[in-house]
């Protein structure tokens, strides 16, 4: 019998995430029966092309959602909270790529081709994760798969495109008065961004940590199906980089792993390119992953900390796979499988 094709919105369609789930919607030909494209009062009446047409964008309110099967949502926490009841009460689903969700017990965090099977308990709302976890977890899969992780260490280099079009703007124009020798105030950051490393990204919390790394490491646990006393930690980074997260990833397993054995895993697994000639100075960077799906991994090789230890360096583009291109991947995940 032939999969019922559902009536699709996106919240948020005016921001860098939301044009890029509209992009690939159309990259993965995701089928549909109708397509409506919501925004805030302030973009509402402007016009957005997709898959051929010319649509009018409207303002989104609780009545938009009626007949709506799939919401596919990038519009922020406080607006996923304010529609995600009104969505659910109408019987649609939400895929919600904003932190509000996500640590719900009700509520399944899924990276497609993961754990696909915590899609059928969905209740109506269905959480992206964050986009620092979302490339982590494809590259933790396989070897997890392969030799069961007990201890993870990492560290994040994020890309200022995480926080947003301001802080894109808000490096370009800290770089140039920098190369004037001019003074700059930040707004979108707590320390000047350009030529410069800031170690917080989000706020702190009790324990040290920001809750960028606490994402990270509960997320981490919930996608994987890891134990609560699972030692992870994290340390997140905002670096002067326009497109692209990094990640210094350090795991100790349950039993002996080789790094062959590691780059053999990896090479054969979901969304993963290996990128990892060293003698020929070959590894994955930020700049060369920005527009690109996969996770590139390189640098891998045997961790002389750990007992059991493997340590690797990973990238992705985070507005893709760390945001979009994940929401999409759910939204085909769900008609496939006819859970709307």
């Amino acid at each position: 019998m032939e999969q019922r094709k559902p009536n699709i919105a996106v919240l948020g369609a005016t921001g860098v995430v939301g044009r890029h789930i509209l992009e690939i919607m159309e990259e993965l030909k995701i089928p549909y029966n109708s397509v409506k494209l919501l925004s805030s009062a302030k973009s509402a009446g402007s016009k957005l092309s997709f898959d051929g047409n010319e649509y009018t964008l409207e303002e989104a309110t609780p009545n938009s959602f009626e007949d709506i099967d799939i919401v596919l949502a990038s519009a922020g926490a406080s607006t996923s909270k304010l529609f995600a009841p009104e969505i659910v009460k109408r019987g649609g689903l939400i895929i919600d790529n904003s932190s509000a969700f996500r640590m719900e017990k009700d509520v399944p965090l899924v990276i497609a081709g993961v754990n696909d099977e915590d899609l059928k308990k969905h209740k109506g709302i269905i959480s992206n994760p964050n986009c620092s976890t979302s490339q982590l977890i494809l590259a933790l899969k396989p070897l997890n798969d392969l030799a069961k992780i007990k201890r993870m260490i990492v560290s994040t280099y994020q890309s200022v495109s995480g926080a947003g079009l301001a802080a894109i703007n808000e490096l370009k124009e800290n770089t140039k008065a920098r190369l004037e020798d001019k003074a700059f105030t930040p707004v979108k950051f707590t320390q000047e961004i350009a030529f410069n490393c800031v170690p917080q990204i989000d706020v702190f919390c009790e324990n040290g940590y920001t809750k960028e790394e606490m994402k990270v490491t509960n997320e981490t646990r919930k996608i994987m199906h890891f134990p609560d006393d699972m030692p992870i930690s994290c340390t997140a980074v905002r670096v002067p980089v326009f497109v692209g997260h990094s990640e210094a990833i350090d795991l100790e397993f349950e039993k002996p792993i080789t790094a062959e054995q590691a780059r053999e895993a990896l090479m054969g697994a979901y969304g993963i390119e290996v990128v990892d000639d060293i003698e020929n100075k070959k590894f994955p960077t930020a700049i060369q992953c920005a527009g690109k799906d996969p996770v590139y991994i390189g640098r891998i090789r045997k961790n002389i900390a750990f007992e059991n230890g493997i340590s690797f360096w990973c990238v992705g583009d985070n507005l893709r796979i760390g945001a979009a291109l994940n929401t999409v991947r759910i939204c085909k995940k769900v008609i496939e499988m006819g859970l709307f």
